[in-house]
């Protein structure tokens, strides 16, 4: 038995806590003992073992069983792979073939599912096995597992966002994922007595450390489907309440949109939260604060506020801040456009950061040293899958620039997504921000491109998703907005209907392809 699961089985069969389960068709939580998902993981090990799989798949809402599949395939030393089930309008039989023919394409040769994702899956013809995990995961053994030995070198194979580019997928060992949910548990200090509660898709690589640290820290975990948070993401709140959690995590998109909506929230009580990171894509600091305000009347303390770096190539955490740091924020000079970021804390244990400079960029940030965020240590991946390894104790480039303050490291922007307009660098995030201001334009669903060549217009160009009756006054107010609180015009403003822009599974805007889609229209 590799480290990861030993960590694991040593937890859950000694914790008197438990994993709790939302029954999205009764809106029932149901609470499971550790120690009886534990017992269910290690049937799912067995069928894992009885299928010589070196690597599973899960697809699927998280049941109990769902969830028990996770440690199951640790137990079983194979690697685990998560995918996200169809997206709203996709068609369900492409989806699935598509969806077995990524997991063959990564080595997987057994996957777990449940309800309509089981029976669309059975119905492609692969040579992947795809099993009903609500049979496998029974909670009672009929035999006493025996553990293998070391099977395996990869215990998690997670898919990267793809954001900016074509997504790869990060091979991550026993040692770093242990590595990471241990340096997380330590800096936040967690403690027998938090109770976490997560939305998160297990697929992404920030939900399923939430869980897996939860089940290593031994804590009550409320788990609800992701579909739940969407269909009524002021759920959210009331599971915080009736959780009475302690530690939260969610995206920028969630903690602004619960801000800016306050006004329908009533009778909660998040006194008891004491962290809630945020996490996945960048910190708009003005919804951030918003979000606090707003629910400062529900009992909630700002100093909850955790704004958070991290990657899937470092299993899931970079930099945290220290419990009840709040939201901490670098104030540029009104000269340099009046620029708010969010700090973003200190390196996790195990784990270093470094800022190194670009050759021929001036970011135009005055005062600061902004370079490519680089990062190593004890959480990292192995390598992408079918690409060379990395070396030992080697700075991986992240493609993502900041600078460091007093309090930890800033995060401006992508470096490939860098907007240059008159020899000026403009960072996509600020400009969105503003554009997301205009009544009509959808908060989370704003792009900024920079174009050049012969194809479109050269300069900024704002995408954005639209739902009013006056789209040309919206678009001078638009245009207005950025010119005077950016310093630049904007060579163009497209609309969309809402829900057209391309986002990756996780929810993030593909930008690169919301550029090229722009010059394509425009040839």
């Amino acid at each position: 038995m590799n480290v990861l699961a030993s960590a694991l089985s040593d937890a859950m069969t000694s914790s008197g806590r438990d994993l709790v389960v939302l029954d999205t068709g009764t809106r029932v939580w149901n609470r499971h003992p550790w120690a009886e998902v534990y017992a269910r993981a290690e049937n799912v090990a067995a069928r894992i073992l009885d299928d010589d799989a070196a690597a599973v798949g899960l697809v699927g809402e998280p049941t109990v069983e769902f969830i028990a599949a996770i440690p199951g395939a640790l137990l079983a030393g194979a690697a685990v792979s998560i995918l996200p089930g169809p997206v709203r309008g996709a068609d369900a039989e492409q989806w699935a073939q598509a969806t077995l023919a990524r997991f063959a394409g990564i080595g997987v040769q057994t996957v777990f599912s449940h309800g309509e994702h089981l029976a669309q899956l059975r119905a492609v013809d692969s040579p992947v096995a795809v099993h009903d995990v609500g049979t496998v995961a029974d909670a009672r053994r009929s035999t006493t597992f025996a553990a293998p030995g070391d099977r395996g070198d990869f215990a998690v194979l997670q898919g990267t966002a793809g954001s900016t580019g074509t997504p790869r997928t990060a091979q991550l060992s026993p040692d770093a994922v242990l590595s990471n949910m241990r340096g997380l548990l330590a800096r936040v200090g967690v403690s027998p007595a938090d109770v976490g509660c997560s939305w998160l898709p297990l697929y992404h690589d920030m939900g399923l450390t939430f869980l897996l640290s939860a089940a290593l820290a031994g804590i009550d975990v409320w788990q609800a489907p992701t579909a739940a948070f969407a269909a009524s993401p002021f759920g959210w709140l009331h599971w915080l309440s009736e959780s009475r959690a302690s530690v939260t995590a969610a995206p920028n998109m969630a903690y602004g949109l619960i801000g800016k909506y306050s006004r329908r929230i009533t009778d909660v009580d998040l006194g008891n939260l004491r962290f809630a990171l945020n996490g996945g894509e960048p910190v708009d600091c003005d919804g951030t604060l918003r979000f606090a305000t707003e629910m400062a009347r529900f009992g909630f303390d700002a100093a909850a506020l955790a704004p958070s770096y991290g990657l899937a190539e470092s299993t899931c955490a970079v930099t945290v801040p220290l419990p009840g740091s709040g939201l901490r924020v670098d104030e540029i000079s009104a000269d340099d456009s009046g620029r708010r970021h969010a700090i973003l804390g200190e390196a996790i244990p195990g784990m270093q950061v470094r800022v190194s400079p670009v050759d021929g960029q001036d970011h135009d940030i005055a005062g600061r040293e902004v370079g490519e965020i680089e990062i190593r240590g004890s959480s990292m991946m192995s390598g992408y899958l079918g690409e060379q390894p990395l070396e030992a104790e080697s700075w991986f480039p992240t493609g993502d620039l900041g600078y460091f303050v007093d309090g930890g490291l800033v995060v401006c922007g992508r470096a490939k997504e860098l907007i240059t307009v008159a020899g000026r660098n403009i960072f996509p995030a600020e400009i969105e921000r503003v554009a997301a201001q205009v009544p009509g334009v959808r908060e989370g669903a704003v792009v900024a491109v920079g174009t050049n060549g012969d194809s479109v217009r050269q300069g900024l160009v704002i995408a954005a998703e639209f739902r009013g009756p006056d789209e040309p006054g919206a678009r001078s107010q638009l245009v207005q907005r950025v010119a005077s609180e950016c310093g630049v015009v904007p060579a163009d403003v497209v609309f969309f209907a809402p829900g057209s822009l391309p986002r990756t599974s996780s929810g993030k805007l593909r930008r690169l392809e919301v550029k090229r889609n722009l010059e394509a229209v425009n040839q």
